[in-house]
């Protein structure tokens, strides 16, 4: 059926079946990363969905093909806004920092923290990750019958190294409070997103007094940072460079000025969150999945030796590391650290042959793209040659898109990538991995989230 629209003709979007009135409500709850994969096999790269009572129905466009997400993120990224209720949420939690925020108040963001996430600046960090990932390697010598959960352990490591980086000095403290109150304020900013209807934030309910009270000890300790930093009392996250949250606060220029206390706690919310989450996913597939293919793992192991010896890695060995580099790709593709991408269509506009109107909810999931089997032949199977040069060469560039693309695209990729192979590289260095788990259930919440343990038996390296 075709339909008449601003844009021209285009064909109406197929939509995936669900049951009378609430549609496909159930599925998404239970398991929506499958949910839109199933939507794609079954109806193609764009494919709408309905979810909700009639009433309170959210109808989503989802789009799942890599020329879709290029279209959507970046040539014709003004058409497509975060203007959706989970960003508010997400605004609401964390501030209205570079993930969130739109408009002029995002470029203004970007100019300021542009020249602290260049490579030359970035690369300057790299001491300060080994050394977290030292400490965590380490500490592995006392794991309970030689197993630890690498979700975990990756968890705890991200966190740490990206805090060392924010707040210098200061890691231990704020290591604590964020560790104890983000799983509070992303759950809740989570389900609340998701949520048809929600009631006030200010409504003195469980829910919400649990998560003002976590969102409460959260900013103080960041202003307690900021205020210290802004006193002149500078961190080093490094033995070299000053910690990045002096580094922000000293960002200025004539024509945006500089950030405010405020800006400052958002900015630093963001990267907090953006920063250990989405690490933490690639690093603990990364082994996991070696863990379940010991043929590769040896292959990685072997190319960390060739090249470090027994040194401490440095920024400048990513280059002469390029297998491992490909099996964190691959890894993110298989698991990437944010499955779906949400925006707002501001205008009607023709997306593969369809008509997405104005005003609709578009759904885009690297989930699924990084799954199409256009792009990924037997796309299940774990398989780092996919990423040689020759072979992304050969793909459309948005068929992996972990970091999102376009203006918008994560300014942290050059950061997560140096953490990711560093830590990586040293710890593949110190163990060997076993599968003990040998399938990690996993969701989508603000990032990837695992629904288990992702448990692996340990052996020290023989020298």
């Amino acid at each position: 059926m075709a339909v008449q629209t601003d844009t021209g003709i285009g064909t109406e979007i197929p939509a995936l079946a669900g049951v009378p009135l609430l549609g496909s409500l159930f599925d998404l709850r239970s398991n929506s990363l499958g949910t839109y994969l199933r939507a794609m096999h079954e109806h193609g790269d764009v494919v709408r969905i309905t979810a909700g009572p009639p009433g309170l129905r959210a109808e989503l466009h989802c789009v799942f093909s890599a020329e879709g997400a290029q279209q959507v993120l970046a040539s014709e990224s003004a058409n497509f806004r975060k203007d959706n209720p989970f960003y508010q949420e997400i605004r609401d939690s964390f501030g209205n920092g570079l993930l969130t925020s739109q408009d002029e108040d995002y470029l203004r963001q970007r100019r300021l923290v542009q020249p602290l996430f260049t490579k030359r600046r970035v690369d300057g960090y790299a001491d300060a990750v080994a050394a977290e990932t030292e400490t965590t390697v380490n500490s592995w010598g006392e794991a309970l019958d030689g197993v630890v959960d690498v979700s975990a352990e990756m968890m705890h490591l991200a966190l740490r190294a990206v805090t060392r980086i924010l707040f210098g000095t200061d890691v231990d403290a704020a290591v604590d409070v964020v560790d104890r109150c983000f799983p509070v304020i992303t759950e809740y900013a989570l389900r609340r997103g998701y949520s048809p209807a929600n009631i006030p934030r200010t409504w003195p309910t469980p829910g919400n007094r649990r998560a003002a009270a976590a969102m409460d000890e959260l900013y103080a300790v960041c202003d307690r940072i900021i205020a210290e930093r802004r006193g002149g009392r500078a961190g080093k996250a490094n033995g070299s460079g000053e910690d990045l949250l002096s580094l922000l606060a000293a960002a200025s220029d004539t024509q945006d000025g500089e950030f405010d206390a405020t800006e400052l706690r958002e900015q630093v919310l963001i990267f907090l969150l953006a920063g250990h989450e989405t690490t933490a996913t690639s690093l603990a597939f990364s082994l996991h999945l070696l863990a379940r293919h010991p043929e590769l793992q040896t292959r990685a192991r072997e190319e960390v030796s060739r090249v470090l010896g027994d040194r401490a890695p440095q920024a400048s060995d990513l280059d002469r590391l390029p297998y491992l580099t490909q099996v964190l790709k691959e890894a993110m593709r298989l698991y990437p650290a944010a499955p779906v991408i949400g925006r707002q269509a501001v205008a009607a506009c023709d997306i593969g042959g369809h008509t997405v109107p104005a005003g609709a909810t578009v759904i885009l999931a690297p989930w699924v793209t990084h799954r199409h089997p256009r792009y990924w032949p037997d796309p299940e199977r774990f398989d780092p040659e996919r990423f040689t040069p020759e072979a992304e060469a050969e793909r459309p560039r948005y068929a992996w898109f972990p970091f999102g693309g376009g203006p918008r695209a994560c300014i942290g990729q050059h950061f997560s990538m140096l953490e990711s192979v560093i830590a990586l590289a040293m710890i593949l260095r110190a163990y060997e991995f076993e599968a003990v788990d040998t399938e990690v259930p996993v969701s989508a919440g603000i990032t990837l989230q695992t629904d288990g343990p992702a448990r692996c038996r340990i052996r020290r390296v023989e020298p």
